[in-house]
């Protein structure tokens, strides 16, 4: 497969994708935001997994640059590094922008719907399409009226049947 306009950060860019695909890592990531640095202990104990597979989450996150390492002694202190997610903010706001404009273009049909389509019209709106049991209209038929061919799921009929799904008196 060819691809087009893959640059030098690629790479990089993948490491950072590929480590956020994770939740232990996102969750991670968001202790850290939260809580600040710290050590290895304390992060693994918000996990439910022995300790040699957090610092394998953690190398990843430190590999895509999403955490550094500090030594202290004998503990291992991490802190997030939030410079790789500036990027994939960058990477995403065309994407982001895209989908603001779809939405918008949504919104803006389905503004223009409601006032000018009859089909959008309900019965409160007394459009005369639109018919109910209440206008008198014999083929609009309700269980209410003990018609057995009208059941409602108060019934125990998993069939619902209304008068637009062609069933005549």
């Amino acid at each position: 497969m060819t691809t087009t306009g893959a640059g030098a950060g690629t790479a990089a860019e993948d490491r950072v994708f590929t480590a956020l695909a994770n939740a232990t890592r996102r969750e991670v990531l968001r202790l850290l935001r939260e809580e600040g640095p710290q050590p290895v202990q304390a992060l693994a104990d918000h996990f439910d997994m022995r300790r040699p597979s957090l610092s394998e989450h953690l190398k990843v996150l430190r590999e895509a640059g999403l955490v550094a390492e500090q030594r202290s002694g004998r503990q291992r202190i991490y802190r997030l590094e939030a410079a790789p997610l500036a990027e994939v903010q960058d990477w995403l706001h065309p994407y982001e922008r895209f989908w603001r404009e779809q939405l918008k273009g949504l919104g803006e049909l389905l503004d223009r719907m409601a006032d000018d389509d009859p089909a959008m019209s309900t019965a409160a709106d007394d459009d005369p399409v639109i018919r109910t049991a209440a206008d008198g209209d014999p083929a609009m038929r309700t269980a209410a009226d003990g018609d057995p061919a009208m059941r409602t799921a108060a019934d125990g009929d998993p069939v619902i049947r209304t008068a637009a799904d062609g069933d005549q008196p």
